[in-house]
């Protein structure tokens, strides 16, 4: 059954689905409609055949222009206590997913929508793009996970000034600092992202997946607990039988050496 979105455009193709944010007329702003959209969109691609998801944003100006103001403005504290669980729920599903997620920030990316691309695996940006996290010029601060994810990216020092000065900065400067993997050429956007994603795809999706969670647990765990998470996934490699098989083939054609019998190896790494 095809899924259907009032502000995503979605164009699936084969491993890597596309995806547009389609709220023009509101920077394309992260509001709870659309936060519901994107749980719904991962629930659905999870299910297919897509291994990779590209987000961007509708139009030439905004990638995502931070969270809704019209629906953050109608909050009181516990109100705004429930809204930034909100956004910091659809965050964390996004890195819990096991697809690869990629943010290609084509303009204004600031706030809720810079604390979006930090909860994407990659994220390319244009060079003229400008990203930044300025909630505290408008009297707020970072509610969809900034102040959390943004130091263990780039560092304490570097996050405490980003995030009390509120400074953006365009995408060639955003590079150079690690906020994004690479930065390009606007009409060079989608072409950057499939360079980046190029070796990425050419590994076996299992492998992908469990190495994602392996370095999320490094954001989220003490070292000794990340290590234990770290053995639990390497563990499950084993579930699949790509290693053994490639090593018996590497053995048989004699591109890996060993002075082990191989003469009872079988595909699939039993005797």
């Amino acid at each position: 059954m095809t899924e259907t979105f009032k502000h995503l455009i979605v164009e699936p193709g084969g491993e890597v689905c596309r995806v547009t944010i389609n709220r023009p007329r509101d920077r394309n702003s992260l509001n709870s409609e659309l936060m519901a959209e994107l749980t719904r969109l991962l629930d659905h691609q999870e299910q297919t055949p897509t291994r990779a998801v590209v987000f961007t944003g509708a139009g030439d100006t905004y990638f995502i222009g931070g969270a809704d103001g019209i629906e953050m403005m109608q909050c009181n504290g516990e109100k705004a206590k429930a809204f930034s669980s909100r956004i910091q729920d659809l965050f964390l599903r996004m890195e819990a997913s096991p697809l690869i997620l990629v943010a290609a920030i084509n303009g204004l990316c600031f706030g809720g929508g810079y604390e979006f691309s930090l909860a994407c695996d990659l994220r390319v940006a244009t060079e003229d793009a400008r990203m930044g996290l300025p909630e505290v010029k408008v009297g707020l601060i970072p509610g969809g996970g900034g102040t959390q994810r943004l130091p263990r990216l780039v560092g304490f020092g570097r996050a405490m000034e980003m995030i009390l000065s509120g400074k953006l900065y365009k995408g060639s400067e955003a590079a150079n600092m690690g906020l994004v993997n690479m930065s390009v050429k606007q009409a060079e956007l989608m072409e950057g992202v499939t360079d980046l994603l190029k070796p990425i795809l050419r590994q076996p999706q299992y492998a992908l997946s469990l190495a994602k969670r392996a370095v999320h647990a490094a954001k989220s765990e003490p070292l000794e607990e990340g290590l234990k998470a770290e053995g639990e996934q390497f563990s499950r490699c084993f579930d699949h039988n790509f290693f053994p098989d490639l090593m018996i083939r590497q053995l048989k054609e004699g591109t890996l050496e060993t002075t082990a019998d191989i003469s009872g190896l079988k595909e699939g790494g039993k005797k």
